[in-house]
């Protein structure tokens, strides 16, 4: 990743998604893997992914500069799960990530955020409550089904 103007990206920090951006792919397709296994069969519809690198001087721990890697993994759920079902699913997930970024596992922090479904808007619309969801993606208008399916992702 590029710096922002400013001092280069920090190595230790963002080695990790550098390092790996041709495995990016093979992990997505993992870690959606995982949500299908743990979640539903048609949840990894909803699952996106973002990385971002850290540069210099924006990562510290205990009021110092990290310079080891650390992997951060925010995720935002619908509420409704049981904790066995989210923690399954953050284990699986977390292995994944520190295969492909070959950190320890104290170097991979995860966090899962519960959201009711009135309180998100994904394609225009309030979310469905789990088990609604095929209706929902049903009503996706389909001008956004064709560029999903360019994509290469599976709406129906």
């Amino acid at each position: 990743m590029p710096s922002r103007n400013g001092p280069p990206v920090n190595k230790s920090c963002s080695r990790v998604l550098r390092d790996t951006v041709a495995e990016r792919p093979v992990f997505l397709c993992d870690l959606h893997e995982t949500n299908e296994h743990v979640l539903a069969a048609d949840a990894a519809f909803f699952a996106q992914v973002i990385f971002r690198a850290i540069e210099n001087g924006e990562h510290f721990i205990g009021g110092r500069p990290n310079a080891h890697p650390h992997i951060f993994v925010h995720g935002m759920i619908r509420a409704g799960r049981g904790i066995d079902v989210k923690q399954t699913l953050m284990s699986e997930a977390a292995d994944k990530v520190r295969a492909v970024a070959g950190v320890g596992a104290e170097d991979v922090w995860f966090y899962i955020q519960d959201i009711d479904a009135p309180q998100m808007i994904e394609f225009g619309r309030f979310l469905p409550e789990p088990g609604a969801e095929d209706a929902w993606r049903k009503a996706i208008a389909p001008e956004k089904q064709a560029q999903l399916g360019r994509a290469g992702v599976k709406v129906l």
